[in-house]
């Protein structure tokens, strides 16, 4: 259970910073082409989908390789 709380834990902090670094290049694109930040829907719906696909990839990432240091430091003989 451990390992899978830190996957999420390290998981959620990448994908929440994604999500608001690809939020903010959208607003500053929206500024440089109108000249106003409006900050309309369908920013907000693709920053919530780039945060999603973010979590879920790097949850299982992060899982497999908190997987693997594990196994990794219960038989370092297999190095």
């Amino acid at each position: 259970m451990r390992p899978n709380l830190k996957a999420c834990g390290q998981a959620l902090i990448t994908a929440m910073v994604n999500a608001v670094l690809a939020l903010t290049l959208m607003l500053l694109v929206e500024f440089a082409i109108t000249g106003t930040f409006q900050l309309a829907g369908p920013y907000l719906w693709a920053g919530l989908l780039i945060g999603l696909v973010i979590f879920f990839a790097q949850f299982w990432r992060q899982r497999h390789l908190c997987r693997n240091g594990q196994s990794a430091q219960e038989s370092p003989d297999t190095l």
